[in-house]
């Protein structure tokens, strides 16, 4: 028999226990990259981490026969239900053994949990911020997961929950670029250099971190207006964009990161970030006592990198802001001093049609996909 036990995240034990569950599953499973064991704690910590100043999360554990089997989170994420008037309870950090009795039990908690506030739908995975990564993988299982950017899951996981009644919300697909023979058709150069010599937009380039670091607020406000139409947008605070901006920008590598600007002012970004998943995976997600170390050699020597950082607001798409974006981008994955020979363009949700229509052009090739499932409860 399977119960499901609410922990307490006030307690470092059953937060430690709760984060080594999906360990037992992945193993033996080349693909799959460990979460940062550090972060984890940070996102169960409800009073650091700031969706827990306008909405609430609790976190659940399945045992069978005094064995943890599974795991899921629930979470009502009351601005983005107040800015879309809905009533959504989100499901994350789920994991589950191959057995439909876990798997149900461990729904049936969280939309237990959503009845008691009134909720109506549940979708997920979805976490608690908009860099957490969306939806249960559903194409490309043969592929490494991408550092911590995505959620990497066994082929049963989608099977049992559509068996459950789920179905699909939005599927968000990441493509593949070869850099070995990737070449950026030259009139796209051409209009983006025509656009910076009108002065009307200029990108924006760092000479070091500390240079850069003082621009995550802009950077931060630039995401806030650049993603408004999106299906998982709602409006962060600003606690929340210096959280989550912070901690993008602390990982990624100044060379990597430009900022598209008018007038002085953000308009637009692109991140990069070198895959660092083989020294995730020596360290099993711990950081010290050399698991650091070990990520900083590994940003210079890997030959992956993901571009997981690219927004302009709406009112610049069509007055070249794309065209110096998708410029930047090819300098970016070509700049000196790394040795990039793959890219991925990660988690595109098919609502963004003009950039996923962008990317296939470019030639992004799909190869997996994320699904973010509803059921009506």
């Amino acid at each position: 028999m399977v119960t499901v036990e609410k922990i307490d995240t006030n307690s470092k034990a059953q937060v430690r226990r709760f984060i080594s569950i999906p360990f037992q599953f992945y193993t033996d499973t080349p693909q799959w990259v460990p979460p940062i064991r550090i972060d984890i704690q940070d996102m169960l910590n409800k009073k650091k981490h700031p969706f827990y100043q306008h909405s609430e999360a609790d976190f659940f554990i399945a045992v069978r026969d005094g064995k943890d089997v599974g795991r899921i989170a629930a979470l009502e994420n009351k601005s983005y239900n107040n800015y879309h008037h809905k009533k959504t309870l989100n499901f994350y950090f789920f994991e589950t053994e191959d057995d439909l009795e876990t798997t149900q039990a461990l729904l049936d908690r969280a939309i237990e949990w959503g009845h008691e506030r009134g909720l109506d739908t549940i979708v997920g995975p979805k976490g608690l911020g908009p860099f957490d990564g969306y939806g249960i993988l559903e194409m490309g299982f043969e592929h490494r997961q991408m550092m911590t950017m995505m959620n990497y899951n066994h082929s049963y996981v989608p099977k049992m929950l559509e068996q459950l009644g789920f179905e699909k919300e939005v599927d968000f697909i990441s493509n593949y670029l070869d850099l070995n023979t990737f070449i950026l058709p030259e009139r796209i150069h051409r209009i983006a250099e025509r656009v910076k010599k009108r002065g009307s937009l200029e990108v924006k380039k760092f000479k070091s971190r500390k240079e850069l670091m003082p621009w995550t607020a802009k950077v931060g406000q630039v995401y806030n207006q650049s993603f408004v139409n999106n299906w998982e947008y709602f409006p962060l605070t600003d606690d929340e964009l210096d959280f989550h901006i912070k901690n993008v920008l602390s990982v990624v590598d100044h060379k990597l990161a430009k900022v598209i600007v008018h007038e002085g002012d953000p308009v637009g970004f692109l991140l990069a970030f070198p895959d660092i998943s083989e020294a995730i995976q020596r360290s099993k997600g711990l950081l010290f006592p050399f698991g650091l170390v070990d990520m900083l050699i590994e940003m210079k020597r890997t030959n992956w990198v993901a571009l997981n950082g690219m927004g302009i607001m709406p009112e610049y798409t069509g007055r070249g802001g794309n065209a110096i974006m998708y410029s930047e981008m090819e300098k970016t994955v070509k700049e000196e001093g790394f040795n990039f020979k793959h890219a991925d363009l990660t988690q595109v949700a098919e609502t963004a049609v003009e950039m996923r229509s962008d990317l296939i052009n470019l030639g992004g090739k799909p190869y997996k996909n994320h699904r973010v499932y509803r059921k009506k409860i």
